[in-house]
């Protein structure tokens, strides 16, 4: 499905989509949001466009073998930290 059409899906949708791609639960998804709204990604499509970047960029950088994504103590602030570093990187 475009990017285009998969960030206007219900929300509920949106989380099950992100739950069968990436292996993102609904309570680790909605971390997720809380954080990229922090940021200031306060439009909801913006955001939402950002989180699928996000995961894309997590799914690359572990193993294949894992189809759950899994964080330490603070280890998704982490990822978020060192992402935005890589989005700045490629401006």
């Amino acid at each position: 499905m475009p990017i285009d059409k998969t960030i206007h899906l219900p929300d509920l949708s949106f989380i099950r989509l992100c739950n069968e791609k990436y292996g993102v639960n609904r309570g680790l998804y909605n971390t997720i949001d809380t954080f990229f709204y922090e940021r200031g990604f306060e439009r909801i499509v913006e955001r939402r466009k950002n989180i699928l970047s996000f995961l894309d960029y997590l799914q690359k950088s572990t193993d294949e073998t894992t189809t759950r994504v899994k964080f330490g103590s603070g280890g998704l602030k982490i990822k978020i930290d060192e992402y935005f570093i890589e989005v700045k990187r490629a401006k």
